[in-house]
């Protein structure tokens, strides 16, 4: 690499390390291509800023990628077991990871591509590909409540552990799976927590065994809730809430607002990629072989589905990457 700028090129460059993108740089190299993979954080990310003690709701066989096994003595494995998986399976296919590597933009077209890259110093790089993956994934990007307060430094869009807020008012915004677990990891270990959920109850889509365990809380008023409610104002010391029987006002530390994620649609539509806004924003691409409407980049992982994040898991968007290397066979070898 000179001045920032690498002359070589790829037969494929995958945006976002995560196990999406994993998965589609392994199928490449097992194809017989050249891949490499950039990501703004670490590898896999967005399993990294997770809660520390999260379970998965799946076993372990269905997160498995590149054909090597799971191994795990929990039926539904956690968050370092997972880690730990594809830490592994980077190292045994040996991947090309440019980790803290923020992509600023993309020029050229297909089979010249250059990526434009910044690392945590500011310093750019550019990669040169044939074909790209967008693997972005979506946590990243919070749903942002757009209320007054919501800058403060007390309110967080991610929870990771119950520690540092023993003895305090907290108050969890939302009401299905990442409320719930943080409501109650907060409540066990010696917060006082106040829940406020727009819904009528707590989603029926919450884990199976979280779903009475929270439920229960609530009843036995162990946590606080509000349902049919809506946080309006946040301040230094307090929150105000509009609920059923009108607005209150009630002391608080600190704000857990867990309202959900979206992809980057900007940087997705930077790209030149199309979103179909009829289709929930899904962006335009082929279904057997998700190449977008920009010839040579192709879209997998979560952002396939657009705004139903709820859609696509590692549990199927691993298998994106056999379709990407399976166009890549059909395209790249018929021009070489």
């Amino acid at each position: 690499m000179s001045d920032g700028a690498n002359s070589k090129i790829v037969d494929l460059l995958v945006i976002g390390a995560g196990p999406t993108g994993m998965a589609c740089a392994i199928e490449a190299q097992r194809a017989g291509f050249t891949a490499m993979m950039v990501d703004k954080g670490c590898l896999c990310n967005s399993l990294f800023h997770y809660p520390a003690h999260m379970t998965f709701f799946t076993t372990p066989e269905l997160l498995e990628i590149g054909d090597m096994p799971f191994s795990s003595p929990n039926q539904k494995p956690n968050r370092s077991e997972a880690l730990e998986y594809y830490r592994k399976v980077a190292e045994f296919y040996r991947l090309d990871v440019r980790q803290y590597e923020n992509v600023e933009r993309v020029d050229g077209r297909d089979e010249n591509f250059t990526v434009h890259t910044v690392d945590q110093f500011g310093r750019p790089i550019q990669h040169r590909a044939r074909k790209l993956v967008i693997a972005t994934g979506y946590y990243d990007l919070p749903n942002y409540l757009g209320i007054p307060g919501e800058d403060l430094g007390k309110v967080k869009h991610y929870y990771h552990e119950p520690h540092p807020y023993y003895g305090l008012e907290v108050l969890v915004i939302g009401g299905k799976n990442s409320a719930a677990i943080a409501a109650l990891d907060l409540w066990r270990h010696g917060a006082k927590v106040t829940l406020v959920h727009r819904g009528k109850e707590i989603s029926k889509s919450v884990k199976y065994w979280i779903l009475p365990d929270i439920n229960n809380r609530i009843k036995n008023g162990e946590v606080n809730a509000y349902f049919d409610s809506a946080v309006t104002n946040i301040t230094e010391d307090d929150v105000t809430i509009a609920t059923r029987r009108g607005k209150i006002t009630i002391a608080n530390q600190f704000v857990f607002a867990l309202t959900g994620y979206h992809p980057d649609f900007d940087f997705i539509e930077r790209l030149g990629l199309k979103l179909d806004k009829a289709n929930d924003r899904c962006p335009v691409c082929n279904p057997a072989t998700l190449e977008s409407n920009v010839p040579g980049i192709y879209a997998a992982g979560v952002i396939v589905a657009g705004e139903r994040t709820s859609e696509i898991f590692i549990e199927n968007g691993r298998f994106h990457g056999k379709l990407i290397a399976a166009d890549l066979r059909r395209k790249l070898e018929a021009v070489a």
